[in-house]
Formats: C-alpha cells, sequence, structure tokens
C-alpha cells in the first residue's frame, strides 16, 4: 500500500495534480491572511484566515469578515490575488511562466490544461496560454475603466480606480468578493455598474475557449469564408441565454408585487436580470436575498446548481452537463439509445459522465447539508427558514457562487470547515476529485450475466 502511494506521489495524475495546486495556493494564502500585517485591528484566526483564502482561491465569495472593513490593503491584495489565480487557473500561471523562460510544457501540463480548459485538442498550447492572458488583461481591463468611471464620483479619483480594478478582477473571475459591506446593492440603479458587471460575469462564465472561438469565427465569417462554431461552444452559448432570460423573468414575475413592489418598472427589471446572472456562480448581489420569497431562492439555487461553463472560472454542473441532462432525459423518452445535440451525437462516455456528476452533486451536496445541519443544531435561527438558510448556504458553496442569506456569518468551526470543503471541491471539480480518489481506471471491467429488476 505504501508502495501504491509513493508511486502516485511521484507520478500524480491531472487530477491530484490540480488538487495539490489548489491546497498549496489555498494553504499559502491562509498563512499571509492570518498574519496581522493582513488585518485591520486584531489578525484572523487561522480558520478564518482559511476560510477566506478558500473562498478567494475557489472563486466563491462567501465571507465570514468583511473584506473592505476587516482586511488591511496588503490582507485585500492577497485576495485579489488568491481570486486572479483561481479564476485562470494554477496550472495557467505555471505553464505560462514555464513558457515565458522558455522551459517548454511538460506532458503532464499539457494534461492538466486539457482537464481545465479544453474540449477538444489544440494546435498550439502557448498561443493558448498567451491569448487567455492577453484577453483577460483586456477584459478585466475594459471592465476596471468603466467601473471606475462610476466609483469616482463617490470615492474619489485613487480609491475609486483601487475599486473599479477590484471589482472588475472579482467579476470576471466570477468571485463575488465585494469591498461593500452590502455588495452593489448602493449601485442597483447605476445602468453603468449593472451592465459592467453582467457583461464581466457572463464572459468569465462562458469559459475562454469559447470566447476565442466566437472571435475566430466571427473574423473568418467577415472574409466570408464558411465556418461555424464547434457543438461545444453553441451548446454552452444557447444554454447561457437561455438560463439568464428563463430567470429575469422568473424572479421579475415571483417578485413583481413582493421584493420589486416599492421599485420602478425599469429597477425592477435591472435587479431581476443581474440577480439571473450573478446566481450563475458569480455571487453580487443589488437586493439583500432576504427580500426575496422561498420560491424565488429555490429558483436562485437552481440556478447556483448548474452554474457556469466548462473551462471558465466559475463552478457548479455546468451548462454543457445540464443541456445534455436535459437532452438524454429527451432521446430516452422518445426511445432513442443515443443522445443528440443540434443534429450530432455525444459519445456515451461524456453522457455517462454528465449523469455521474448531476448523481454525486446531489449526493455530495445531500450529506454536506446534512452535516452542516448537525454542526449547526445549537446555533439559533429563524424555525421556518433554518433548512433554506443551510441548503441555500451548501449549495452556494459546492457552486463557487457566493449569495448567502446570512449563515455565513453564524457557522460555527465544524460549519466553516464543511463549506471549505464544498467550496474546494466544487472548484476542483467533483468528478476530479472522485476519479483522483478511486485510482486510476482500470482499462476493462468484468461483465456478467444480466438479471432485470424492477423500477418506477
Amino acid at each position: 500500500m505504501l508502495a501504491a502511494l509513493k508511486s502516485r506521489w511521484k507520478n500524480p495524475s491531472p487530477g491530484e495534480s490540480i488538487m495539490v495546486y489548489y491546497a498549496a495556493a489555498i494553504l499559502l494564502g491562509a498563512l499571509l491572511l492570518s498574519t496581522p500585517l493582513a488585518a485591520r485591528g486584531e489578525a484572523l484566526s487561522f480558520l478564518d484566515a482559511l476560510f477566506t483564502a478558500t473562498s478567494a482561491q475557489c472563486v466563491t465569495g462567501l465571507i465570514v469578515v468583511d473584506t473592505g472593513t476587516r482586511l488591511s490593503l496588503f490582507g485585500q491584495m492577497v485576495v485579489l490575488g488568491l481570486i486572479q489565480i483561481g479564476g485562470l487557473g494554477i496550472m495557467t500561471f505555471s505553464v505560462y511562466f514555464f513558457l515565458y523562460l522558455r522551459a517548454g510544457v511538460s506532458l503532464r501540463g499539457r494534461w492538466v490544461l486539457q482537464e481545465t480548459l479544453m474540449h477538444k485538442p489544440v494546435g498550439s498550447l502557448p498561443e493558448l496560454i498567451k491569448g487567455i492572458f492577453l484577453m483577460t488583461i483586456v477584459i478585466e481591463g475594459v471592465g476596471a475603466l468603466f467601473l471606475s468611471l462610476a466609483f469616482i464620483p463617490d470615492l474619489g479619483l485613487a480609491e475609486g480606480i483601487y475599486s473599479g480594478i477590484f471589482h472588475s478582477v472579482s467579476a470576471f473571475c466570477n468571485a463575488g468578493f465585494s469591498l461593500y459591506p452590502d455588495s452593489l446593492v448602493a449601485y442597483r440603479g447605476n445602468a453603468l455598474v449593472n451592465v459592467t458587471v453582467m457583461a464581466l460575469i457572463i464572459l468569465g462564465g462562458i469559459g475562454f475557449l469559447v470566447i476565442q472561438e466566437v472571435l475566430r469565427v466571427g473574423i473568418r465569417r467577415r472574409r466570408t469564408e464558411r465556418t461555424r462554431l464547434s457543438l461545444h461552444s453553441r451548446v454552452v452559448l444557447l444554454t447561457s441565454v437561455f438560463l439568464i432570460l428563463y430567470g429575469t423573468v422568473l424572479i421579475g414575475w415571483l417578485e413583481a408585487g413582493h421584493a420589486f413592489a416599492e421599485m420602478t418598472v425599469a429597477e425592477g427589471f435591472w435587479t431581476a436580470l443581474f440577480q439571473s446572472v450573478t446566481a450563475r456562480t458569480a455571487g453580487f448581489n443589488t437586493i439583500d436575498l432576504n427580500a426575496f420569497q422561498t420560491p424565488t431562492l429555490f429558483l436562485i439555487m437552481f440556478l447556483m446548481f448548474i452554474g457556469a461553463s466548462p473551462g471558465s472560472a466559475g463552478g457548479g454542473v455546468k451548462t454543457t452537463t445540464f443541456a445534455l441532462f436535459l437532452g438524454v432525459l429527451y432521446s430516452r423518452l422518445r426511445g432513442n439509445p443515443n443522445t443528440n445535440l443540434f443534429r450530432r451525437s455525444v459519445p456515451d462516455e461524456i453522457v455517462t459522465r454528465a449523469l455521474t456528476l448531476v448523481l454525486l452533486a446531489v449526493i455530495f451536496i445531500g450529506i454536506a447539508l446534512f452535516g452542516l445541519l448537525i454542526a449547526q443544531s445549537q446555533v439559533e435561527f429563524e424555525l421556518s427558514r433554518e433548512f433554506l438558510n443551510y441548503a441555500f448556504e451548501t449549495v452556494s458553496g459546492f457552486a463557487t457562487v457566493g449569495l448567502s442569506l446570512g449563515a455565513t456569518g453564524n457557522l460555527a468551526g465544524a460549519g466553516k470547515v464543511i463549506i471549505i470543503v464544498l467550496m474546494f471541491v466544487g472548484r476542483v471539480g467533483l468528478l476530479t476529485m472522485a476519479f483522483s480518489i478511486a485510482g486510476r481506471r482500470k482499462p476493462y471491467a468484468a461483465r456478467y450475466a444480466e438479471e432485470n429488476i424492477m423500477i418506477g
């Protein structure tokens, strides 16, 4: 057994490498955040520092200490660095610096990149990584410029620019960290802030390769070259648009006579649209979520569970998994053994992975929620919403969203540990974690005589 562990340590799988890199960054961030330099006043306890570092590295946004008032400028810089690294992926940074030093990309590096970024092989990894960095700098830079224009009148030049940069990085990386205690509630009626943050969230949540492919196809079509988007990109884009519109309409309808009753039609629309977008793993909010009714909160939990798209900065089971799940359901109900999307058949292995992911996610969330309810059994909460509060917190942590109904600040030590695990697993990937724990898959498995069982 020791020999097997030693062998796996010397030759880790891509999933194991990802887990180690993320864990190392979290530990380093926690050590930095627990120093007196990182806090205003008393230093953070190691558990609070670990929670904050995990939330930042896993681009979640759940907080046990207020980022803007409790952390010093150094502490905020540590959080911002963890957000940026977590959003792009540690191996992306590692490979980039190897390229910068002309050390090349190892085979293991290519495997890890395939796991985290790519749905199909690419011709040039160096060009891919350079393109991702350039795209990130441009998008975050433009977002910081627009947000600074909105923040400078209220905060002054230096603080306004800093706030614009911080929130631009946080939004594009789908982190949800804000320098304001009420997130972006104060800017609910500001169209520039709303549009900019939503655009950053959407761009950060659809995946780097999808953005590159859309730009490449657009350029080729302008040259009258015949080309089209891959199946992956079409599924990501159409599913994302559907979920945003679906969430906006339902949130607006459910809260028209409740949370939005005192708002104008325009303000209610912006609020509903913003919450539909941010529920897909971003974590910002422009309204106190406790003002929402239970059906609306359940809808937001559903959107959080689906999350962003593969190869992006967001979490959740991913838009492609949701689309494939619906495709499998539709095909099987029609008696079709194949799973077809847009006149393309999806390989059975991919279908199995999608169904396995959904099943594992439901089981994992259920176990975590059960543990969280036990850990928080001594913490007083409004009885009628106690289960909803912790269920919302559990889904938000797993999907690396960061939205909360107030349970984060009331977490006991064991509750914080459970949410830390949820955020880590949600960011690394449930299938990655499961395959790494189970060990490398065997090429063949035994098949026994068939026998029926009753279902339904």
